[in-house]
């Protein structure tokens, strides 16, 4: 008989409300606590010591590793009490020790999306939202509002400021500080970050800059050097960038940019001048 097919395992040490919503196959360790608006999805397991509280809804095979906590209290004090939620998708590994907090006002949701790994110790912060196949190192301090594109790459032990976005594809090296918006396809490292130059391997591994002569790699070289190789201003780069016809993977990162330099949001963060 497979997982799915089973009815929910719960040891007896658990404290699982009653009115939790449990799928097929569901595992709830030692001294797990689960409160009543919680949903868990089918073969979700769920270690020991874990708090799930708040309005949680999870989806199917993920694994919460012992001592983790999700869908509590936002640290914001202008959060009142409002009914917010953390919403998870599939397949993540979610490690020991992890927090991800619900969001702060009526109707709004912390997000993490699918087949993530979450490492030890890291926090998400009210009102992030996170996209698919992200790693996040140990000990990483993610403020509310921060937005992270697929398949990033944050190593360990950093912070990372409210309301910046990052994007789709970057690697950030550990103990770097992130203020600032990182573009998708590049390499942050520092105190204060800078970025570094294009994710090649990433993007190689990824297929989106895969192509028989090399020619969408080609072009994001190109491109990177005209946003931060030139000697011109970043709007103006973009201008010239938007006279010609951009590849998908182009116009992700022209777009990208473009939107870090309009109005409430925090602006791109700048190369490491050689």
């Amino acid at each position: 008989m497979s997982m799915s097919a089973l009815a929910p395992q719960i040891h007896p040490t658990a404290v699982v409300d009653p009115r939790a919503q449990l799928a097929e196959g569901v595992t709830v360790g030692p001294y797990a606590v689960i409160g009543p608006k919680v949903r868990l999805g089918v073969g979700t397991r769920i270690g020991p010591h874990v708090v799930l509280d708040g309005w949680v809804t999870m989806g199917a095979d993920n694994q919460v590793f012992p001592g983790a906590c999700i869908g509590l209290e936002p640290q914001d004090l202008k959060y009142t009490g409002d009914e917010t939620e953390v919403a998870i998708g599939d397949g993540n590994r979610i490690r020991e020790c992890v927090t991800i907090n619900r969001a702060t006002a009526e109707g709004e949701s912390t997000v993490l999306g699918s087949h993530n790994l979450l490492m030890a110790y890291s926090h998400i912060g009210h009102n992030c939202r996170l996209g698919d196949r992200i790693v996040i190192a140990n000990g990483v301090a993610v403020a509310g509002h921060v937005d992270i594109g697929d398949r990033a790459v944050i190593g360990g032990v950093l912070g990372i400021h409210q309301f910046v976005h990052i994007g789709s594809l970057a690697m950030v090296g550990g103990m770097s500080r992130i203020d600032r918006d990182v573009p998708p396809f590049a390499i942050v490292e520092g105190h204060p970050g800078r970025l570094r130059g294009l994710n090649r391997i990433g993007l190689q591994r990824s297929g989106l800059a895969d192509s028989a002569d090399g020619a969408v790699m080609r072009e994001l070289q190109q491109l990177w050097k005209l946003l931060y190789r030139s000697s011109l201003p970043l709007t103006e780069a973009l201008r010239q960038a938007r006279s010609q016809t951009l590849s998908p993977p182009a116009e992700e990162l022209v777009a990208f940019l473009e939107a870090s330099c309009g109005p409430k949001r925090r602006g791109p963060l700048p190369a490491q001048r050689s």
